[in-house]
């Protein structure tokens, strides 16, 4: 039986957070004394892989495995080739990976071999101390590395990069054209107000449509229908000859068409990253042998997707409008 919400969207695409842990401490993500869950509360990776293969079976198409750091986690390519086996049946039509790339040298191969044909990689600078003070770590070289190695091994790579007023606006052009002339395509995207930080993001937060009318003063940007199943909307710029994505959660709303749901480490399914509705999988996974209890509360949870996100623009001193930290949900 096919997933479908409230207001009669298709779910087809499903994002699985195998931890919450990570090796960065990017400024915009977490507090630098973070504290992770207990390793005990995790799921299992037979648990996970569960989990995801009932989605299949109720017609999920893409799977995107994140963190966290995906990669982090033990036995994690483990998962990956287990969850393989339905790129061959034809069952799932992709399998993808998002990462900040600092383990992926490690890992690039290993992938391809699994079937999956793309990752998304977080690359907030090619500065290297602009890199250092984003993520609270001097890791630029090992994702540059990463990055390079999954090329190598025929991954497709798209990068994503959270745009900062303070750190990184001035350095977007350039880290759009040296994407292009590696035949990458980036993203772009606004800070969201998930999860308490350790500075206000209200003096970071930068609009995506200023950022685009300042491209466009010296680039020709030429709008895309293109869709890969997230919320980026795409151009080409013409004088790279590269796709460039925006995600505007705070400056356009972009959730009219939104076909995606999320699962945490722990078993929480959420139906909208910009809301705190869930609904745990993980006692009816645990309960029964039979996926009836668990297609059960997956139903259970459709029903609350929401229409869109309640993201506002930010106000300076305001909470963030979900408490939960992104490594939680997975980006």
């Amino acid at each position: 039986m096919p997933l479908i919400d409230g207001f009669g969207r298709l779910v087809d695409y499903l994002r699985v957070s195998v931890t919450d842990r990570c090796n960065l401490r990017c400024t915009y993500c977490m507090r630098e004394a973070m504290q992770f869950l207990p390793r005990k509360d995790l799921l299992s990776l037979e648990e996970l892989d569960r989990l995801c293969t009932a989605f299949v079976h109720r017609g999920v198409k893409r799977l995107r495995l994140t963190g966290g750091e995906p990669l982090v986690r033990k036995g994690v390519m483990d998962l990956v080739r287990s969850l393989s086996r339905h790129l061959a049946t034809g069952a799932l039509e992709e399998l993808t990976l998002s990462t900040n790339g600092v383990l992926l040298k490690d890992h690039a191969a290993g992938l391809a071999a699994a079937g999956v044909k793309r990752v998304n990689v977080s690359l907030d600078s090619l500065d290297r101390s602009g890199f250092a003070r984003i993520a609270r770590a001097d890791h630029l070289y090992e994702v540059l590395e990463g990055i390079a190695a999954a090329q190598a091994a025929g991954l497709k790579v798209k990068i994503n990069t959270v745009a900062l007023k303070n750190d990184n606006a001035a350095e977007i052009p350039d880290l759009i054209a040296w994407a292009h002339a590696r035949g990458i395509d980036i993203t772009l995207i606004e800070t969201m107000p998930i999860g308490e930080v350790d500075q206000d993001r209200t003096d970071q937060f930068v609009s995506l449509k200023d950022v685009r009318a300042d491209l466009e003063s010296f680039w020709t940007l030429t709008d895309l229908p293109d869709r890969t199943g997230g919320p980026a909307r795409y151009v080409r710029v013409n004088e790279t000859g590269g796709r460039l994505g925006f995600i505007t959660p705070l400056s356009h709303n972009f959730c009219d068409a939104c076909r995606r749901v999320r699962i945490t480490c722990t078993g929480k399914l959420y139906m909208c990253v910009g809301h705190s509705a869930s609904v745990d999988l993980r006692e009816p996974l645990r309960a029964s042998e039979g996926d009836g209890p668990l297609n059960a509360a997956i139903d259970a949870g459709l029903a609350l997707k929401p229409k869109a996100h309640d993201f506002q623009l930010p106000v300076r001193g305001a909470a963030p409008a979900v408490s939960r930290h992104m490594s939680m949900t997975g980006g």
